[in-house]
């Protein structure tokens, strides 16, 4: 079988370009946990994720895409989104989804889900900051975008999106409506 094509940080950086997402990128040392980076935080405005790939035991893939000091109780989102229990998606299935490796899965991987294979759940939390930031494919940086722009970033990535209120034990989910943005 042959190996699917990921992008590289500049082929997602020139998709932004193409996109109009203007985009500031900072270099640092690699980072595999939220718990890790808090210095580097301190140094970058915006609000901060933490990235989640997951699969149910029927085989289908979710991302979430949260604020770093969300909670999400795990055992509970499978009712939100009517699929069976979630656990953490394999190394094998997260290179083949999203084309990164553990410690640097971002919203940005799906530039590599093509076609759309799974379904991504973003953090309500996040739309209360002006700037987001997530990893640049690889965790040993940080790329800022405006909030507002995530809506053309997904509507390239073309699948299908919710948002996610994770304030009560079982969160309020709702479709992401590209056609608003």
């Amino acid at each position: 079988m042959n190996e699917p094509h990921k992008s590289t940080r500049a082929q997602l950086f020139e998709l932004f370009d193409d996109l109009g997402i203007e985009y500031k990128n900072y270099d640092h040392r690699p980072v595999f946990t939220v718990d890790e980076g808090h210095d580097i935080k301190k140094a970058i405005s915006g609000g901060h994720s933490k990235n989640l790939f997951l699969k149910d035991k029927d085989g289908e893939f979710f991302l979430i895409c949260a604020l770093g000091e969300t909670q999400i109780k795990l055992n509970q989102v499978h009712k939100a989104i009517n699929s069976a229990r979630l656990s953490f998606g394999s190394e094998e299935y997260l290179w083949e989804k999203l084309g990164v490796r553990p410690g640097s899965v971002t919203l940005f991987s799906l530039i590599n889900n093509n076609p759309p294979s799974l379904t991504l759940i973003l953090d309500k939390a996040i739309f209360e900051h002006e700037i987001i930031n997530f990893h640049p494919l690889l965790n040993n940086a940080t790329t800022s975008i405006k909030t507002d722009d995530i809506a053309k970033f997904m509507k390239h990535w073309g699948g299908n999106a919710m948002v996610a209120d994770f304030s009560s034990d079982i969160p309020n989910v709702k479709p992401f409506g590209l056609e608003n943005n």
